[in-house]
């Protein structure tokens, strides 16, 4: 387990690439365009589709595998308001992202928003208000921590491109996906790896 979430954020991207490929077509269908509408049912409209079981399951292990990724980060980091703050609100945006196996709705339909869908909203809407604080409190908390001091700048400027990227969607929305994938994955190394990087500094 303790190095399964250095695979987290790639197994996400390798399985939205995937079934973007292969349900291209059915995206489409939907509304989806690549350019000019990148968020129209994207990504969670993949969990909609022939291989949807794949997405929603895509989506409950990366949510726990950030959630273990945060409680091992809390672990490692020196006790501090900080620190709590900043991996329980990671934790919480773990969790929130394995919620967004409740399958959405699709956005063209001419039938009512079912509870599942109504749900995957909520937990969507969650991801944003737990995600973004808690990059901002940890690179507080990787500030006060050492090995950690030089990611505290770089969070913060994950954070700044992350925000706009998230809120005005289009294409934008892939940087958005890019930089909190490339984030985790930063962190996950620094946890699995952290006595060969206190070496090498």
């Amino acid at each position: 387990m303790k190095r399964t979430i250095l695979f987290g954020p790639i197994i996400f991207a390798l399985v939205l690439i995937t079934l973007t490929i292969v349900q291209y077509d059915f995206l489409r269908g939907l509304g989806w365009h690549p350019i000019n509408d990148p968020t129209f049912d994207w990504p969670s409209g993949l969990a909609l589709g022939s291989y949807g079981i794949v997405m929603t399951a895509t989506f409950i292990i990366s949510g726990f595998l950030i959630a273990i990724l945060a409680l091992r980060l809390k672990a490692d980091l020196k006790p501090a308001a900080t620190s709590q703050a900043g991996s329980a609100l990671l934790v919480l945006s773990g969790l929130a992202l394995a919620s967004l196996a409740f399958t959405t709705d699709p956005t063209i339909r001419s039938t009512p928003a079912t509870w599942h869908g109504r749900l995957h909203d909520l937990s969507f809407v969650l991801l944003g208000l737990t995600l973004f604080p808690s990059m901002i409190v940890l690179g507080f908390a990787f500030r006060q921590n050492g090995s950690w001091k030089r990611l505290s700048l770089y969070t913060w400027l994950t954070v700044s491109f992350a925000i706009p990227a998230f809120i005005f969607k289009g294409a934008a929305f892939y940087v958005f996906l890019f930089a909190i994938l490339f984030w985790i994955e930063t962190l996950a190394w620094k946890l699995n790896f952290s006595p060969v990087w206190h070496d090498l500094h």
